[in-house]
């Protein structure tokens, strides 16, 4: 029986790799040395595009593939997927949701203690011989603190349940309030980030969400706020952060998305009151495997007929 052809856009995991080659003819893009070239000479019976959250899947690149049904994207994020394109050409969108949700909020309270306690200071003030002349000047406490959660989805409230395990106040913002959710709602970013002391940012990516935390957002969090952005980097003005974290309009920042990723803004590298993360807040061996293999049940449900497993368009 001839294996379904599908276009992958970026590597997966190696055990990945090994179980799409054995189901799939998969293409790499990646590997090819003049991609249109080579997408030319594939593209006549692929049906199906793998692709990864940053990477996603433009309305170009699935206009190539005139027989493409799905795209199954590995990570919860779709914002780089034109959805708009998928949904009036019939192509099946899916991604991987739930399976990276407790990784994501470990990370999110992670990023919290790190930036409030410095323990990234606090490392190389041992290493650098600082410690054998002096105390670490003070830091900040993280139990019994306001946390503002920009986003309240399965993400959100997953943060919202670890901080409350540090005795600390929630309260929240996302587009409309939830009915399932106790924690005290605010209309805006600005006005929860007046009230909080941590502003953890957890929205969706995309154009609606763009700026989100902006100058305003920041000034009101003032002096003493930390900003911890786990989501997406364009939802907070870089410049604007980059201004309030150099001059001290707000205490510090834990980032784990930015602008530009991999090539930050090099400002970032010098600040003493941020921690730098590298995009890998699903970044372990437990939930990429289960991310791996939901993109492959996807797939799987799709050439078989079935129902889709997370469905996004």
């Amino acid at each position: 029986m001839t294996k379904p052809e599908i276009a992958m856009v970026g590597a997966y995991p190696v055990w990945d790799m090994d179980a799409i080659d054995a189901t799939y003819t998969a293409y790499r893009l990646w590997e090819a040395v003049d991609r249109d070239a080579f997408i030319d000479r594939i593209n006549a019976n692929v049906r199906a595009i793998a692709t990864r959250g940053e990477l996603g899947a433009s309305a170009d690149l699935m206009r190539r593939f005139p027989k493409l049904e799905i795209v199954s994207c590995y990570g919860v994020g779709t914002d780089a997927i034109d959805l708009s394109y998928a949904r009036t050409h019939g192509i099946k969108v899916t991604n991987t949701p739930d399976v990276l949700t407790n990784d994501v909020a470990d990370l999110g309270i992670a990023l919290m203690l790190a930036t409030a306690r410095q323990i990234p200071q606090a490392d190389r003030f041992v290493r650098d011989g600082s410690w054998a002349k002096g105390n670490m000047s003070l830091v900040t406490r993280v139990c019994g603190k306001k946390v503002g959660i920009v986003g309240m989805g399965r993400i959100g409230q997953a943060i919202a349940r670890r901080a409350s395990g540090f005795d600390c106040e929630i309260a929240y913002t996302s587009r409309t309030p939830k009915a399932d959710v106790a924690h005290r709602y605010f209309d805006t970013a600005a006005l929860l980030a007046d009230w909080a002391e941590f502003l953890i940012v957890i929205v969706s990516g995309g154009e609606g969400t763009k700026d989100l935390i902006d100058a305003e957002v920041l000034s009101a969090l003032g002096p003493d706020g930390i900003l911890i952005n786990i989501s997406r980097g364009t939802t907070v003005d870089e410049a604007a952060l980059l201004d309030a974290l150099e001059h001290g309009r707000i205490r510090g920042a834990g980032l784990d998305v930015f602008r530009n990723e991999p090539k930050i803004d090099a400002r970032f590298l010098t600040l003493p009151n941020v921690v730098l993360h590298p995009h890998h807040g699903s970044g372990t061996v437990e939930t990429r495997q289960a991310m791996g293999k939901l993109v492959r049940d996807n797939l799987a449900a799709h050439f078989s007929g079935k129902e889709l497993l997370t469905p996004v368009a």
